[in-house]
């Protein structure tokens, strides 16, 4: 009974804060527009499939995800796992909690349904240049190499605009280094790692390890793993492009000394 009524709140407040939406582009479409909706009947049936899929998912964030985050991070981050004689002030201690981090960041992301149609959209463009799995890849390992660090920096207390700081540096760095097509797509992969496969995980994981090691606040250590997420997916994409632009260089070069030769 418990679960149907915790399903019905979730259901309602889903339909409250779609139905905003819904009146602002019903209101360009008969108003501004003065055009009939196309297809009304498609659009409702659909419009029904999103607000249930966006609850069911609510609600598989509540049960679930959120709660296997927090759980491995405490369980991590346990004495009794580490062992009774570590120092839990020791950043080395925790080295179980930076490995699950660096591999929850890769296969969530590599799950992320937004990427995968980032990626798509790419190799489409590019004409098979681009590969999306290749992409997909490279996100995955910034996203991990990301993840990873903001566990450590929760660890050991540093401040986050340090990090932030040092990693927009390089991003601005390797802007001015990278093939310009490249940068846009760097950019936007960036922005699609933080979707709704990795957000819940990563949040409760953060959560979680700030509430487990001692000393930390959840309020001012627990969140920030987001801001690593999406900042460290830039780098390694433009550093992608960077090492293949280098290596085509190279074969060309070399090309040219042969048929010079």
């Amino acid at each position: 009974m418990d679960i149907i009524i915790d399903a019905s709140a979730v259901l309602l407040a889903t339909i409250r804060d779609i139905l905003p939406i819904l009146a602002l582009i019903t209101f360009f479409q008969l108003i501004v527009l003065r055009q009939p909706i196309p297809n009304l009947r498609r659009l409702i049936i659909g419009g029904i499939y999103v607000v249930i899929g966006l609850a069911m998912f609510l609600i598989g964030l509540e049960k679930a995800l959120f709660p296997v985050g927090k759980m491995m991070a405490f369980q991590l981050s346990d004495p009794t796992f580490l062992g009774e004689n570590v120092d839990l002030s020791d950043w080395t201690t925790y080295g179980w909690v930076y490995l699950f981090a660096a591999l929850i960041g890769f296969s969530t992301t590599i799950a992320e349904p937004s990427l995968l149609a980032v990626a798509l959209k790419a190799g489409e463009v590019s004409s098979g240049v681009i590969r999306p799995w290749g992409l997909r890849i490279t996100v995955a390992i910034g996203v991990s190499m990301g993840i990873a660090l903001g566990t450590f920096r929760i660890v050991t207390g540093t401040p986050l605009h340090i990090y932030i700081l040092v990693g927009y540096i390089v991003v601005v760095l390797q802007t001015f280094t990278t093939p310009k097509k490249m940068i846009p797509l760097a950019y936007d992969s960036g922005g699609v790692t933080t979707s709704t496969v990795t957000v819940p995980l990563v949040a409760a994981l953060g959560l979680g390890l700030s509430e487990a090691v001692p000393g930390r606040n959840p309020a001012v250590d627990g969140f920030g793993l987001i801001a690593f997420a999406s900042l460290f997916p830039i780098i390694t994409v433009m550093g992608y492009a960077q090492i293949a632009n280098w290596f085509a260089g190279r074969s060309f070069k070399n090309r040219s000394k042969g048929d010079k030769l």
